[in-house]
């Protein structure tokens, strides 16, 4: 603990919470210099004071643990704002801005897990005291305070004392919600964007030029790793960033993936973001400059900076220059495929030497087949080395390749001894034989022949070949995604849905695909493996790819024209387009359409004739964008899915040209900002599927609906997916009038406090998912009209306090989700009409379903499954 912190805790040693919290309260009001300590933090430590003093009269106040944490670090805080001179601008900067973590640490303390420690210790209470059921309270018993009801005797009899202590714990604690209630829900502050990633794998050859690049960076300037794709330079960094010489030397260390869309403006916008502070906008890089000195000169008080600047592009230089401002104790290391040697010095990066590449090959193959010392298996080796180049990538590739078949072949061998190590000589036998004859077979591809030394591209070009042509497709679409930051699985079957059919099977093959594609190390998924959620729906991301493999698979199609590609992938950077587009002729015959735009593009389109889309996707990244009217004209779009890449939600116009779209389907929102409104304005006849994730939904413009027939304006509409909206309040009373629905999520929404009175419309939902919308607290009792429903998820609904009173006419109900409801304190006795129901629960909430099992037939409880 600091010394600072520890001052402070002692000198209120043995003190609760409340006490310690008086402290910091007191001496916050005396550091005049800072309007943000004496006014704003002092006000909510007040605020938040009551609470804390009320919940320790509860049993298990030591879950206050982590508040008082928090308190300790307000307090050591305080006093070094206490030290710092009314005219030292720069440090007061950096305590201001330090002072609105502690104030947002201190209110998400207070929206989530006070909340969660208020209702656990009255549901303790309850239970302790066996208090589930009584028709009458006497008066003076309502009023009674906890720390008294805790001293009565256990041996009351039961039948009077429930309602006596479930009305007094409510009175009690009604004070507390109110309060809680000031808290509203904050948008959400990203200040994960530059952190150095996970180490996440066995690395080989790289410990000499880790000391190497160390050496040179400690002792000299800014530094370039410059090396082939696929040779190691992203990993090289990472590493040395985990190096604990690195970690003590440099105070901060930033981590920066730069593609060809970044510009220095949003590079420095995302370090700002990154470091606590409101992205600004800034009108040129001259404004961008000055906003990085000062972030630099700010931090740098607390120690030196390393900034790493990764993968970045060719013609790039005057972006690099920009960085070098000439600050001691900030330092610049750039990985590139390039020279920047105007920069600084270079350090080229050398292909893995034989032996560290045998050591990745059997790595990441199998150690059991190349365990033995043939000749035959080590001239295999060296025949497959060959092909690699010493490159990483692809050693990585191809050797999962391998294990992948010798994994197909295991179930044909049946033969297996439980006290062998090794696999039976038959497969090994087996396996030889394929990857000789696959060794062959790459030596004869025309890449490899014609070009003694080919490459990345054309190395990787046989991986490819290899593939199943369905999982070779998937690979290619993904294509059309930018590959930095993540990409929702969903969105991505979605498209696939569509594309390549969408059977009762469909997505659980896709979802292969996808789990397939991150085994051969041909993209990486978050989490590592995917799974299909029994309501249809996917947690997951596709969490990176490496640039050359989505260029590998851009290049695929680049030995056909333009406009004769299946796939065609429009960058756009400002507002210049490629030649090739401004001199069109004819149209364009992609089935998927990738426009890729940066933080520059005004939205000034060129005309384009592309009747044969039916996947649109763009990227985007300015704060502004208005759809391309050309949209109108793609009669067979089926799916389109607008992404801002960009750090805040990007206002979107022209929705208009999406209303006459005949086949479309699906249309994804991701990081946008739009209300539903302007979805049913649109009057999308065909769509079947709205997904918004992390769109800035707000507050809908007043407009009269009473002459919009819903069911004509959406006819098709069977699933809305909204996750992360934080800004949602409340679901627009007219959704309850889109009869066509069949799911309905609405996940992560915070602010979310009701749902329509007349969702019980909603005749033909069977799917209804509400998980992590802490505020929600009720159900409307026309739920119980909702005849089809089979899966009902309020997990993590923290504030919901009663299902609806007649829920048990949900005859079709098959599974209800509810762990972490902590805030539902008994069930209705309908639930009794539900005899074969499934439920999801925890410990605190299964203690509410275990009372009524032995009355519901074949119901069952699963326990966080």
């Amino acid at each position: 603990m600091n010394d600072g912190v520890s001052l402070g805790v002692g000198s209120v040693a043995g003190a609760v919470v409340s006490e310690l919290l008086k402290v910091v309260i007191q001496e916050a009001k005396m550091v005049l210099t800072f309007k943000s300590v004496y006014t704003e933090l002092a006000s909510t430590m007040e605020d938040v004071l009551p609470i804390i003093q009320e919940l320790e009269m509860l049993p298990g106040s030591g879950e206050l643990k982590k508040f008082k944490d928090i308190i300790d670090e307000a307090l050591l805080l305080v006093r070094k704002c206490s030290r710092v001179k009314r005219w030292n601008l720069p440090s007061k900067a950096k305590y201001t801005r330090k002072i609105e973590i502690i104030n947002k640490k201190m209110l998400k303390y207070c929206q989530i897990q006070l909340q969660i420690i208020m209702l656990r210790n009255q549901r303790l209470i309850m239970n302790k005291r066996g208090w589930f059921a009584c028709e009458t309270v006497p008066d003076e018993v309502s009023t009674m305070p906890p720390d008294m009801l805790s001293d009565m005797p256990p041996n009351v009899p039961s039948d009077c004392l429930p309602v006596y202590a479930k009305e007094a714990i409510e009175s009690h604690l009604k004070s507390i919600r109110k309060k809680l209630d000031f808290f509203s829900v904050s948008p959400p502050v990203y200040i994960d964007l530059c952190s150095v990633p996970k180490l996440d794998k066995v690395l080989f050859g790289l410990d000499f030029p880790l000391m190497e690049v160390k050496t040179k960076l400690l002792n000299d300037d800014d530094l370039v790793v410059s090396a082939p794709p696929g040779c190691g330079k992203t990993t090289l960094a990472t590493q040395l960033c985990h190096d604990e010489e690195i970690k003590e030397k440099f105070e901060y260390i930033f981590f920066c993936v730069v593609s060809s869309g970044s510009t220095f403006r949003t590079i420095v916008q995302t370090l700002l973001q990154h470091s606590g502070y409101e992205s600004p906008t800034f009108e040129n890089d001259s404004q961008a400059v000055d906003g990085l000195r000062k972030l630099i000169v700010e931090l740098k008080e607390d120690g030196p900076i390393l900034l790493v600047l990764d993968d970045v592009w060719l013609g790039a230089d005057s972006v690099l220059q920009k960085f070098q401002i000439n600050i001691q104790d900030f330092k610049i290391l750039v990985t590139s495929r390039f020279e920047f040697p105007s920069f600084g010095p270079i350090y080229h990066l050398k292909p893995l030497g034989d032996e560290d590449a045998k050591s990745l090959l059997i790595k990441r193959a199998s150690p059991c087949f190349f365990r033995g010392t043939s000749r035959k298996h080590e001239d295999l080796i060296q025949k497959i080395l060959k092909r690699c180049y010493g490159l990483p990538l692809l050693i990585e590739i191809i050797g999962v390749q391998l294990l992948r078949k010798s994994i197909d072949w295991r179930g044909e061998v049946k033969s297996w001894s439980e006290e062998e190590t090794v696999l039976d000589v038959q497969l090994i036998r087996k396996f030889v034989n394929w990857a000789t004859d696959k060794v062959k077979r790459w030596s004869e591809e025309e890449t490899i022949i014609d070009n003694p030394q080919p490459n990345v591209l054309e190395c990787l070009q046989p991986s490819l070949n290899v593939l199943d042509p369905h999982l070779k497709d998937c690979f290619l679409d993904i294509g059309s995604f930018l590959t930095q930051g993540k990409i929702r699985v969903s969105s991505i079957i979605d498209m696939w849905m569509e594309l390549y059919g969408k059977g009762s099977e469909s997505s659980t093959v896709y979802v292969k695909y996808l789990n397939e594609l991150a085994f051969r190390n041909l993209l990486e998924l978050d989490p590592a493996r995917i799974s299909e959620n029994e309501d249809g729906f996917y947690d997951g991301f596709l969490d990176s790819q490496h640039s050359i493999l989505r260029e590998l698979a851009i290049c695929q199609s680049k030995s056909e024209e333009h406009h004769d590609r299946g796939r065609l992938n429009l960058e756009i950077r400002e507002d210049k387009f490629p030649d090739w587009c401004l001199d069109l002729r004819q149209p364009i015959s992609a089935r998927i359409l990738s426009i890729s735009t940066d933080d520059l593009f005004s939205s000034t389109w060129a005309e384009m004739d592309c009747p044969d889309v039916e996947a649109l996707v763009l990227n985007i990244s300015s704060s502004s964008y208005a759809l391309p009217n050309f949209i109108a004209t793609m009669n067979k779009l089926k799916v389109v899915a607008i992404i801002n890449h960009g750090l805040g939600p990007a206002k979107l116009t022209n929705l208009s040209c999406l209303s006459s779209l005949p086949n479309l389907k699906r249309v994804i929102f991701e990081n946008v900002s739009i209300t539903l409104l302007d979805v049913l304005l649109s009057r999308l006849g065909s769509l079947e599927k709205l997904s918004l994730f992390m769109c800035r939904v707000g507050l809908e413009v007043s407009h009269n609906i009473d002459e919009i027939a819903i069911h004509e304006a959406l006819p098709s509409l069977q699933e809305i997916d909204i996750d992360y909206c934080y800004d949602l309040d409340e679901l627009p009373d007219w959704v309850s009038e889109v009869v066509s629905l069949k799911k309905l999520s609405i996940t992560n929404c915070g602010k979310l406090s009701v749902l329509p009175k007349a969702i019980g419309n909603l005749s033909n939902l069977e799917v209804l998912r509400l998980c992590s919308c802490i505020n929600l607290h009720e159900l409307p009792e026309s739920t119980e009209r909702l005849g089809n429903l089979r899966f009902l998820d309020i997990s993590d609904c923290l504030a919901l306090k009663k299902l609806p009173l007649e829920i048990g006419k949900l005859q079709k109900l098959e599974k209800i989700s509810m762990r972490m409801c902590l805030g539902c304190e008994e069930l209705p006795d309908s639930v009794k009409n539900l005899g074969r129901l499934k439920v999801d629960c925890d410990e605190d909430t299964r203690l509410l379903w275990e009372r009524l099992k032995p009355e519901m037939g074949f119901f069952k409880i699963l326990m966080g499954i």
